[in-house]
């Protein structure tokens, strides 16, 4: 992927997106459930924020080989 800046908008569907300053397309959508929202009381949009800044951390990670593939089974929690 090449290096560009990425933003984080509200889509109008009322979805969370990570794209590229310059690009319309998503890279990578988030949709809370209405329950979702109501818990969070309102502050999905920063949840989302901090859910996206981390997998783009990891995701540079990963790219600089700092991490081994695991072989094993894997738990998602």
């Amino acid at each position: 992927m090449p290096t560009s800046f990425l933003e984080i908008v509200e889509l109008p569907d009322g979805r969370i997106a990570l794209r590229r300053a310059e690009d319309e397309e998503a890279l990578v959508v988030l949709d809370f459930s209405a329950d979702a929202k109501a818990f969070l009381q309102g502050h999905h949009v920063e949840v989302a924020k901090a859910m996206l800044n981390v997998g783009v951390q990891m995701a540079g990670r990963l790219a600089e080989g700092d991490f081994e593939k695991d072989e094993g089974p894997r738990v998602l929690h």
